[in-house]
């Protein structure tokens, strides 16, 4: 019986979760894995020389717990990028 009621109480959760965060881009478009996006402006990146130009295009993006963030691979190199500076790319 607990466990029953465990498992719908995490249904119940992860429908809720998925709800209420939705992973919104900078001019509040919703992202999806798989989607393509845009860098809209220079960013320095951490611990490397490395400098994202405005304009880069990133594939495939996965979508973290994080709302605020998006994984994906530039260059060869996997990157968490803040979804204020992506748009998604039409």
């Amino acid at each position: 019986m607990i466990r029953y009621e465990n498992s719908v109480l995490r249904d119940r959760l992860y429908k809720i979760k998925e709800t209420f965060m939705n992973t919104i881009d900078s001019n509040g478009g919703e992202l999806k894995d798989g989607d393509t996006v845009q860098v809209v402006k220079d960013l320095k990146v951490r611990g490397s020389s490395m400098v994202l130009k405005q304009g880069t295009v990133v594939k495939k993006i996965r979508l973290t717990d994080n709302p605020e963030e998006v994984e994906g691979k530039v260059n060869g190199t996997k990157m968490v990028l803040k979804t204020c500076f992506i748009k998604k790319r039409k």
